[in-house]
């Protein structure tokens, strides 16, 4: 049986934790040198994702552990270049743990595709005669991907508005398109495009644009946990969370902090398993703002047992069909190594990443300040930056660290010391 809860994983080499994982899920040796960068990424395939290609850029991968979500246990695969980020989400999921983990549900996999129609002379009337040719609409769109069709998704219905702006007022028509395991932008614009015709010869205007909407609001995960107060460093710490979380709930200045440290976990998970982390990232800061005013994405209270309860609510237009999730091998290998089956259960680990990123960031503010943990471990990016050896760069970090001086002037300094045959 697969556990997420490893004891001193943080303390293992990067091989060990490697074999670890490829053990605990089934990996190949092929996949583990895929996961690790020692098959390199072929230029081949990454000319065929995008044009120009050159190269590429490599983004450190690692693994969260202690992810218990909806009961199965779960290593969590995340590619970011910031210090303390899979540390965080490790440790905070820890605390949740034991009292049940994190728990998911989602609103479906609904996307919606714009369809702007403008030079009408009557919008309101044009609005009237979409809903009268809806069934004609939904089946132009869903010939266009019977596949999906097959599977259950599809078109499933329309919504119309008209934006006045006087003289110049234009109707939008909305696709509601189930698009199942696939984050789903193909698949819309597709369909957008080929009933745009027929939407012209229907409403009498001209149609100017077709895309999808990245707002993912019929795409919604909800995630909730408990963590437990003692485990967090007291009742004056969970106090201390809810007064941070109801800053950046009534301050758009704080809450913008606020939620950048929750898409710090999201972005991570969503980038390594070769999905859009622009997409993801501008649906998940447009639904914070979607009431007027932005805020924040999590909500933080304490139970009658005076533990700490968090639930976050995000879009989440994520696939694990199609683009980059079957081009890219280490995407592959990562949902893998999550042991992912459907696009629902990736976006309900996905927010769950979120949830547990933001109690981190918010627990290391309220108890000790967000420098004594994340700069500790920048010390190893400078230490790396000075010229430390592989063998001088826990010397270094561990003395800078003692003498509570985290600078890279100071860092240099000891770096130099060691290496001159001093101590540093």
């Amino acid at each position: 049986m697969v556990t997420s809860r490893v004891s001193g994983f943080y303390k293992l080499s990067a091989e060990q934790r490697l074999e670890l994982v490829a053990k605990e899920r089934g990996l190949s040796e092929e996949e583990k040198q895929v996961f690790s960068g020692e098959t390199a990424f072929p230029l081949r395939i990454a000319d065929a994702m995008i044009e120009n290609a050159v190269g590429m850029i490599s983004i450190p991968l690692g693994v969260a552990t202690n992810f218990k979500i909806d009961g199965v246990d779960r290593f969590i695969p995340m590619a970011t270049e910031e210090a303390s980020v899979v540390a965080a989400a490790s440790n905070a999921a820890r605390t949740a743990y034991d009292l049940g983990g994190f728990h998911t549900s989602l609103s479906g996999s609904v996307m919606r595709g714009q369809v702007q129609v403008v030079d009408l002379a009557d919008p309101y009337g044009a609005m009237a005669r979409v809903y009268e040719n809806k069934q004609e609409i939904l089946e132009r769109c869903n010939a266009k991907d019977p596949t999906l069709v097959s599977l259950g998704g599809g078109a499933m219905d329309i919504e119309a508005y008209v934006i006045e702006r006087g003289a110049a007022s234009m109707l939008v028509l909305h696709l509601l398109v189930d698009t199942r395991d696939a984050m789903g932008a193909n698949a819309v614009n597709t369909m957008a495009e080929a009933v745009a015709p027929y939407i012209e010869e229907v409403t009498g205007g001209r149609v100017v644009l077709r895309i999808i909407s990245n707002l993912a609001d019929r795409r919604l995960v909800r995630v909730r946990a408990v963590f437990s107060c003692e485990q967090l460093g007291g009742e004056e710490v969970v106090s201390n969370i809810i007064r941070a979380y109801e800053f950046a709930e009534a301050d758009p200045y704080r809450a913008t902090t606020h939620n950048k440290g929750i898409m710090n976990g999201i972005s991570a998970v969503v980038l390594a398993t070769g999905n859009d982390t622009r997409a993801v990232e501008a649906g998940a800061h447009a639904y914070a703002a979607v009431s007027g005013r932005y805020r924040s994405l999590t909500r933080w209270e304490r139970n009658q047992e005076g533990n700490l309860v968090g639930t976050i609510e995000v879009p989440m237009a994520v696939g694990i069909v199609g683009g980059a999730t079957k081009t890219h091998p280490t995407a592959r290998v990562a949902l893998k190594i999550m042991d992912i089956k459907r696009a629902e259960e990736l976006a309900g680990c996905i927010a769950a990443v979120g949830l547990a990123q933001n109690l981190a960031a918010m627990r290391a503010l309220a108890a000790e300040g967000i420098q004594r943990g994340h700069m500790a471990l920048h010390a190893r990016n400078l230490a790396m930056m000075a010229g430390a050896a592989d063998d001088q760069i826990d010397l270094v970090v561990q003395q800078a660290i003692a003498e509570k001086d985290v600078r890279y002037d100071r860092i240099l300094e000891l770096t130099k010391q060691l290496q001159k045959g001093g101590c540093p």
